[in-house]
């Protein structure tokens, strides 16, 4: 997917950035600025797209999981190492430390 340039234009009433299409939506003001604030979004706008792009890959995703990589299992079984023992690598695995301990 291309990825859409921004171009600075001047319109007769200052510069603005013009990529994809203006309009107008009706978005729950509450939200969309919970969502700027958390998320550290520059702009409205950059919020919106970014929720689209992502609902996007995820449906992209979604369709490629459902179609696989093409492989029959055969050619998957070939594809793994007979010798690989997952087990045997999480046993020599040092297990991390979560948070700290607090004095009592």
């Amino acid at each position: 997917m291309e990825q859409c340039e921004r171009k600075l234009v001047d319109a007769g009433r200052g510069c603005h950035t013009v990529y994809g299409m203006k309009m107008t939506m009706h978005i729950n003001k509450e939200l969309l600025e919970r969502i700027v604030k958390t998320h550290g979004f520059a702009s409205k706008t950059e919020a919106v797209d970014t929720a689209l792009r992502e609902l996007d890959r995820k449906a992209r995703l979604k369709e490629f999981f459902k179609k696989g990589l093409g492989f029959n299992s055969e050619e998957l079984r070939a594809g793994v190492d007979p010798n690989y023992d997952l087990m045997a690598l999480r046993a020599t695995e040092t297990p991390p430390k979560y948070g700290k301990r607090r004095a009592r």
